[in-house]
């Protein structure tokens, strides 16, 4: 007789695709130039009211399942896009590059296939350095900006931290988890009250095989090719946009002061910085309704951006 498998998260992330579907977001696989394809999740019918938001995702998982809590309240009052970065979810490439400048290349094509000529961006963690990357490369693009738990002033030592704090040699090793106890440490580090604890090895087992374990070597190359946070000698552009930075209070990933530095380097700007209470690395997660509160009254209320 032959053996049945089932996979709980793979059964989670056909429901998640059910849930984007039923916000009026549909799936596109765009050829955006002859090595690279992108995935997005866009709206199905555009309302010419709404402003435009793209969200990034960080590392880790596929966008769908780092921004699910956002979708349904966001659809409510803006024309959301959702892509899977390079090496993430349905998107890949031929080419050899791998920093965080390729990625924002990438998604600017992505988004002119599309016919996007102005849009907000919101980026978490590694897609808040996609995220800062696309906005001053493309300012006559971006309109606001919100960055949330992204270490963009970060320095070489930040991660020599982190590797104590985790106990890890490797950040690759941390980020990208290949067996549970080292993904029960990378929830410890980014969950103020984790509940991981609790879950049986084999559901993180399925966890890893499903959503962490493709593209594994090409994701490295992209940790190994960030430049923002990295301690490089190239000065770190400033964005003159509306900015709003969201951080959460307890992250052990990137901590809070990271949250002032950037702040503080975005001061003519007068960048708003919020801090969520009782959250660590990922709030948009750890507390969506107060997290999607502040991003949206950020989006609708503050006045379009000097370009």
């Amino acid at each position: 007789m032959a053996s049945y498998c089932f996979s709980l998260v793979s059964f989670c992330d056909r429901m998640l695709q059910k849930a984007f579907v039923y916000a009026g977001l549909e799936s596109k696989l765009l050829d955006v130039d002859d090595k690279t394809t992108m995935h997005c999740w866009t709206p199905k019918k555009l309302d010419a009211n709404k402003q435009n938001i793209i969200l990034i995702h960080g590392f880790g998982t596929n966008a769908m399942w780092q921004w699910y809590p956002q979708i349904k309240p966001f659809t409510q009052s803006f024309n959301v896009y959702v892509p899977d970065l390079v090496f993430f979810g349905g998107s890949t490439t031929k080419s050899s590059e791998r920093s965080e400048i390729f990625q924002a290349e990438s998604l600017m094509k992505m988004l002119k296939r599309l016919g996007v000529s102005k849009i907000s961006v919101v980026g978490t963690s590694y897609g808040g350095f996609v995220a800062y990357t696309l906005t001053y490369l493309y300012p006559e693009v971006v309109d606001k900006v919100v960055i949330a738990s992204s270490s963009i002033c970060g320095q070489l030592e930040d991660n020599i931290e982190l590797l104590k704090r985790s106990n890890m040699s490797k950040i690759s090793d941390l980020l990208l988890p290949q067996s549970p106890a080292i993904l029960r440490t990378l929830t410890r580090l980014t969950v103020y009250k984790s509940p991981i604890t609790i879950v049986p090895n084999f559901i993180l087992k399925d966890f890893i095989q499903t959503l962490y374990a493709e593209n594994r070597a090409e994701k490295v190359e992209l940790l190994e090719g960030i430049i923002l946070g990295s301690g490089s000698e190239t000065p770190l552009p400033v964005i003159n946009k509306d900015v709003l930075i969201v951080w959460g209070e307890h992250d052990q990933i990137f901590p809070l002061e990271k949250a002032f530095q950037l702040k503080r380097h975005l001061v003519d700007q007068e960048a708003e910085l919020v801090v969520m209470k009782n959250t660590s690395h990922v709030p948009h997660i750890e507390n969506p309704q107060v997290f999607n509160t502040i991003v949206k009254n950020f989006l609708l209320n503050h006045k379009q951006s000097i370009s």
